[in-house]
């Protein structure tokens, strides 16, 4: 297919007078209109200029890129100005800031016919001074056609000699079109020149091309990811050297990165050991798919989880110094004294933030797997997940399904959402209602029916069911009952099943039946032993069993265990939930048990660092405390330790 398949003569522009970068631009929508190749001029003029403030798409030899991508471009094409005065007003890579060549690319949201590696194809070819020369002395329309088609016959790149060094190149920018395969092909010209093969995997709109194997990355010397998104499929890379650079930054100096990457890189990837993937079937892309949404989804949780946890912690902690226990209750909001509204409105602010911890889980984790389509309906899901309906709707007595709910609801968001989107065949006229209208509207619909009759009822009645099961052992023996509370409470981290035994507890101490000691263990100790997990690892095994991320999480678990709340530990129950979730039991039942044994008893639903004072036989319930976290840290170590042994666990 030719270049000029993807225009028209009506597209074509010679020696227009057009003096400054904003006429070009709005002619070139204009044009772009008329010819039915966009259906709203507005939103796709709003598309270039958004991309226009990312970073520069001006060039050498006077040549700018600019271009948008939007669901108002019903198919792939360009529209191309030449002027006869060079604009000063756009911003270029050589700091000339004169253009009088522009091409204007409008670039889909989904390209089903290949067009856009053509747009590709005529970013890279503008490279070549040779054709931009040809382009800007051309005396007609028909002649600059012509001369577009005819890079499409330019020769094939030399292939060096296997034996020969070879670097890795990740390209990717936000459109996925011009700069992303300008930079690869910057790249591989400095490469050749120093007689390395630079193999280049250019992330784009139209998907991953040219993607690298396991061999290749093998016998490369290291990886220079140039974007301007962040690139895909980084945990790959382990253990090689990398430069990590802006995807405008090849254009410049691209022999300048190569020596970087050779001599000073930025780092090297952290070491993991190699994974055996199953050999047949479905399994191994579905769990690769779940891992890689999950990793996601935590990733944009943990911010929510950290920002309400530390406005909890000010506003509790500040009231504390005040002599005030329960500053959350509503008899504060009304109260004579105005820091004490402020902290009491504080601490309830914190609380709000955490309401939106599953649905920002839940929606990036659908964006990881279906990308834009999915994030509604996954938001949504996570919505269902933390109970936001029962406040809305009214109702009352419902149960949140909590995190298995979001981490059920977030990947089916995200997987009718791609399948929709991948098999939904429209005419081109109607495709931009494609992802705005009919894939999330559809993937809603069925989010609410998988919520209504199957998230919903079944987690429900696991909570109703231990809910009894609290209420039926109340007046069994102290430490049975000890153990049920404990192990409850730390099932999932301030979820349903927690504050369904934390209700219970509650209920017992307010009738001086049963004291909530073991409630307010189980609710430090998990927090706090996973994140000294992270942090004595290699000391206790001699190498790191938690990758970065989770080492960071790790800290503000720790941190926010002191101040009561679980929630910091939930991305680690979220990533690997069997050990997590079990270890975490065990641990709280442990320091409990050995608390209440020692004669600990705590009557105030007081768990965070002030309360400790009020405990009565404070060494006994610091014992039973330490011991439930040093089992727990140390557990975490040990079986993590032993799966990567065994090649059943990687650290990313």
């Amino acid at each position: 297919m030719l270049l000029s398949h993807v225009t028209s003569d009506a597209l074509i522009f010679l020696d227009q007078p057009w003096s400054s970068r904003e006429i070009i631009l709005e002619n070139l929508c204009q044009r772009l209109f008329d010819a039915g190749k966009i259906t709203d001029k507005a939103a796709f003029l709003q598309a270039v200029w958004h991309r226009e403030s990312l970073s520069e798409t001006g060039f050498e030899q006077g040549i700018a890129i600019p271009h948008g991508k939007s669901p108002t471009v019903l198919q792939p094409a360009f529209a191309v100005a030449r002027l006869t005065k060079p604009v000063a007003d756009w911003p270029t890579m050589d700091g000339e800031d004169q253009v009088d060549l522009v091409f204007l690319l409008a670039v889909p949201e989904k390209d089903d016919e290949g067009h856009l590696r053509l747009l590709s194809t005529l970013s890279t070819a503008l490279m070549d001074e040779a054709n931009v020369a040809a382009l800007k002395k051309a005396d007609s329309v028909a002649a600059f056609l012509a001369t577009l088609d005819g890079v499409n016959n330019t020769p094939a790149k030399p292939v060096l000699p296997a034996s020969s060094q070879s670097i890795i190149v990740i390209t990717a920018c936000s459109a996925g079109i011009a700069h992303t395969y300008m930079a690869a092909e910057a790249l591989e010209k400095a490469g050749a020149a120093r007689g390395i093969t630079m193999l280049c995997e250019k992330q784009g709109a139209s998907g991953i091309e040219d993607a690298v194997t396991d061999a290749q990355i093998a016998r490369a010397q290291g990886v220079i990811f140039a974007t301007s998104v962040p690139p895909k499929g980084k945990a790959r890379f382990n253990g090689k050297p990398y430069v990590s650079t802006s995807v405008s930054e090849p254009l410049k100096n691209a022999d300048g990165l190569i020596e970087r990457l050779l001599h000073q890189p930025d780092g090297i990837m952290a070491e993991t050991r190699e994974q055996t993937a199953p050999a047949q079937g479905q399994q191994p892309r579905f769990l690769s798919t779940l891992y890689m949404g999950v990793s996601s989804g935590i990733s944009y949780m943990i911010p929510v989880i950290v920002a309400g946890g530390l406005m909890i912690g000010i506003g509790q902690l500040a009231a504390s110094i005040f002599g005030v226990t329960d500053i959350g209750s509503n008899r504060y909001a009304d109260h004579a004294s105005e820091t004490l509204v402020i902290l009491h409105f504080l601490t309830l602010y914190g609380s709000m933030i955490m309401k939106f911890m599953y649905p920002v889980f839940a929606a990036y984790m659908a964006y990881s797997i279906a990308d834009r389509p999915g994030l509604v309906p996954g938001f949504i899901g996570g919505a269902f997940a933390g109970g936001l309906h029962y406040t809305l709707w009214g109702g009352s007595g419902g149960i949140p399904s909590g995190f298995l709910g979001a981490l059920i609801l977030g990947l089916l968001a995200g997987l009718i959402a791609d399948h929709l989107n991948r098999h939904i065949r429209l005419h081109k006229h109607l495709q931009a209602m494609k992802p705005m209208l009919i894939v999330p509207g559809l993937t809603v619909l069925a989010i609410f029916f998988i919520n209504f009759y199957f998230v919903d009822p079944v987690f429900g009645g696991i909570n109703q069911f231990f809910q009894r099961f609290i209420v039926a052992h109340g007046t069994g023996s102290t430490l049975i009952l000890a153990m049920i509370i404990a192990s409850l409470t730390a099932f999932d981290l301030g979820g349903p099943v927690n504050k369904s035994a934390g209700a219970i507890a509650i209920g017992l101490a307010a009738d001086h039946i049963f004291p909530l000691t073991a409630r307010v263990l189980a609710i430090v100790i998990p927090p706090i032993g996973i994140g000294l997990a992270t942090i004595i690892d290699r000391y206790i095994v001699r190498q790191r069993v938690f990758d970065e991320n989770q080492r960071i999480t790790g800290t503000t678990s720790l941190i926010l265990g002191f101040l009561a709340i679980g929630e910091g530990a939930i991305p680690f129950m979220l990533k690997n939930p069997l050990i997590t979730i079990s270890i975490n039991m065990l641990g709280a039942v442990l320091g409990a048990v050995i608390a209440i044994s020692l004669g600990s008893v705590q009557w105030l639903p007081l768990p965070a660092i002030w309360g400790w004072p009020l405990v009565q036989n404070l060494p006994a319930y610091l014992t039973g405390m330490a011991s439930g976290i040093a089992f727990i840290a140390l557990a975490n170590v040990f079986v993590r330790y032993h799966l990567i042994k065994r090649g059943r666990m990687a650290i990313e």
